[in-house]
């Protein structure tokens, strides 16, 4: 059986983890096994990581304490709860702490959801480097561990958009040993019990999911080998294919006999297969170092193609870098959890609220997400601008019927602000729930970056009806009145399921529905990895149809993304006219932010397209980087605002579009400030809306487990 589920338990869990010296005394604790530091307010929930890792180790039998958002101006603080007998847990959160800091414009935020009251400034820029320094100093015998999104974006190094510089991996400027990456939950646990019995962690070098420091020339065994990455995938001009029905009489052409090479041996293929899978089990690709990428843009690109090739668990190598005298060693992403796993990291006793501490205070992140389930991680989408492939993975790992509905009779019996509404059913999507690979085999060799773009992989199973007959078994529960589903909804794949699309829109939305098509021209979608509008039209037609059924008015939400890579100022005018022509007014939208790691930050970084072979005469990927032009852009996605209309305009006259500024409902803008009078064309269209004033930092600040 797994680490994760354990075989017993010696100790009772705990009514909430201890944040204080007094609450360990109640325990009778006379000190903890691990200690979780963390940058956000300790809700004891399976949406917020540090309760998942702190439940799941206290399942092991492990005495867990919090250290929630200390003051890192000292280490005083980090010596609360004493000198944990195992590890520090270092974590910034659930979200990372530059997005949470600071707008896509590099402008400090003014709250954090986090935060009991939302209040802004509780934790520090680059929390997991910061937290480390600090539990370092106050107790440097501690082993101190990285984990979170935050950790998993710089194991390597990266481009950081805040400093505008790339920077080392996260290792060597926190001092920690280890960095856990993506899903912890078993590399944690067995480090845990090995640490507990006694094994020095500078000895723990074979678990998945885990980097570390080591000596440039260490390898973890004799019959291991090194590959440059250069000879994977070699940037430069490419050398012609040598011309098969040339004549040639080198004695490259003779036959290996008359050379006296080796004959060529059958080996079956099975055989094949075998061998090679062993030989990439005991193989490291050498990364180029950061030294060499930090002013070499083609390099760092390559970098990134050959990090993300190697991100499939079933057939990725170990990867290592090399900063300054030593090498960043990562071990292959984790293996996904099974069901069974999955239900009982989620089936733990958590108390399902924040800690009594902060006396009812109003936590945003909590309030958000207390009437929902998370039913699903990962994602297979690949979008290049997102950190879900980066942190979660592209492999599918959902819960059972059974866990998602105990979990949902939960929140009923147990939440007393509970009126019978189920906020989400979701996770990083609505509906990818259970999709997977038809064949175990095709899927652990696959080298795709994504499933579903260009178009759908003949090869995914795209059944949603495990997904309706659980929404069916939900809304047929006593004392739940309303599940809405609060994720978004991938619609390529809804689309290809019509009975999805209609049980969705009966039963499962209250007026609005999310979407996200992102772009509508071509140019910025290939660099997102997105489909077509076309893919929207059909599943908004779809949606239209059973709304009307159903005898309801639902409006769709998309969200769409300004200044992407790629994008120019043709494809956001082009944007613009799609939203009026559709009647669509957005209130709030996203302007692209860099994160780490993601393969659209390579983009905007670099300027050259990691999706294929780079070189230096590749492809080059124009990039809205000015913050007039990232303005502009923005300004576009909301052409009906007045305060845009001056922006907008200067850039109508300049590219000679003045056909477009006027009062008419051809006309994009006016000449003056005053709001645009166009009849009906101010009200939405049937089955159109404008948008909610709603965050658009999701897919780094929904909580989502673990971290």
């Amino acid at each position: 059986m797994s680490a994760v589920i354990p075989l017993s338990s010696k100790h009772k869990p705990a009514p909430f983890l201890p944040m204080t010296r007094a609450e360990m005394n109640v325990l009778g604790w006379d000190a903890c096994d691990v200690i979780i530091v963390t940058g956000d307010a300790y809700i004891d929930h399976p949406s917020f990581g540090m309760a998942i890792i702190g439940r799941l180790l206290e399942a092991h039998g492990l005495r867990v304490g919090i250290i929630s958002q200390p003051d890192w101006r000292s280490a005083e603080p980090f010596r609360e709860l004493g000198c944990p007998r195992l590890f520090f847990g270092v974590t910034a959160g659930n979200m990372d702490s530059m997005i949470n800091h600071y707008t896509a414009d590099r402008k400090p935020r003014s709250d954090d959801a986090y935060t009991a009251g939302g209040s802004a400034g509780k934790r520090p820029d680059r929390a997991v480097t910061v937290y480390a320094q600090r539990a370092r100093e106050a107790y440097p015998q501690a082993n101190v561990i990285l984990g979170s999104i935050e950790a998993s974006l710089r194991r390597i190094a990266q481009y950081d958009y805040w400093s505008e510089k790339v920077r080392r991996s996260v290792l060597p400027d926190s001092k920690a040993d280890m960095l856990i990456f993506g899903n912890a939950e078993r590399a944690l646990i067995d480090l845990a019990l090995r640490l507990d019995a006694g094994e020095p962690i500078e000895s723990i070098r074979d678990l998945r999911g885990t980097a570390f420091m080591t000596k440039r020339d260490w390898l973890p065994g004799e019959d291991w080998t090194e590959i440059d990455s250069l000879e994977l995938d070699r940037p430069g001009h490419i050398k012609p294919h040598t011309n098969p029905y040339e004549m040639n009489d080198s004695p490259a052409a003779s036959t290996p006999e008359a050379s006296g090479a080796t004959p060529l041996r059958v080996v079956p293929a099975a055989a094949r297969v075998a061998e090679r899978r062993a030989q990439r089990a005991r193989t490291v690709i050498r990364l180029q170092s950061y030294e060499d990428i930090v002013n070499d843009a083609v390099l760092y690109a390559h970098n990134s193609r050959v990090f993300h090739l190697e991100s499939n668990p079933g057939n990725a190598r170990a990867l290592r870098q090399t900063h300054g005298t030593r090498d960043v060693w990562l071990n292959p992403p984790p293996i996904p959890l099974s069901t069974e796993e999955m239900d009982f990291v989620f089936d733990l006793p958590y108390a399902r609220g924040p800690h009594p501490s902060y006396q009812g205070a109003r936590i945003p992140a909590w309030e958000m997400i207390r009437f929902s389930v998370n039913i699903m991680r990962g994602c297979f989408g690949g979008c290049t601008f997102c950190s879900i492939t980066e942190h979660e993975g592209r492999i599918i790992q959902s819960r059972s019927h059974g866990s998602i509905l105990r979990e949902i009779e939960a929140i009923r019996d147990n939440v007393p602000e509970f009126r019978g509404h189920v906020s989400d059913l979701g996770g990083p999507t609505a509906n990818m729930y259970r999709m997977a690979c038809k064949d175990p085999k095709i899927e652990s060799a696959c080298r795709k970056l994504s499933c579903v773009y260009p178009d759908v992989c003949e090869n995914l199973n795209t059944d949603h009806s495990s997904l309706i007959e659980l929404y069916r078994k939900a809304r047929a529960l006593p004392g739940v009145k309303k599940i809405t589903i609060g994720s978004g909804v991938r619609y390529d794949l809804a689309v290809r399921s019509p009975e999805y699309v209609r049980e969705l829109a009966t039963h499962h939305v209250s007026g609005l529905l999310k979407i996200a098509p992102e772009h509508t021209e071509e140019g910025p979608l290939s660099k997102m990895m997105k489909p077509g509008i076309a893919s929207f039209e059909r599943f908004r037609a779809l949606f239209e149809k059973y709304s009307a059924e159903a005898g309801k008015k639902q409006h769709l939400v998309p969200y769409f993304i300004a200044a992407h890579p790629g994008t120019t100022d043709a494809d956001m005018l082009a944007l613009a006219l799609w939203l009026k022509a559709n009647n669509f007014r957005p209130d709030q939208v996203q302007t692209f932010t860099p994160t780490p790691l993601a393969m659209a930050t390579t983009m905007y970084h670099t300027r050259k397209n990691p999706l294929r072979r780079v070189s230096q005469d590749s492809e080059t990927v124009e990039t809205p980087r000015t913050a007039r032009q990232r303005r502009l852009h923005k300004a576009l996605l909301r052409y009906h605002d007045p305060e845009n209309f001056e922006i907008i305009r200067d850039f109508l006259l300049s590219s000679g579009r003045r056909d477009l500024i006027g009062s008419s409902p051809r006309h994009l803008v006016p000449w003056g400030n005053a709001p645009m009078h166009t009849g009906a064309q101010h009200q939405p269209a049937k089955g159109q809306a404008r948008q909610p004033a709603q965050t658009r930092d999701r897919r780094l600040s929904k909580p989502r487990p673990p971290r």
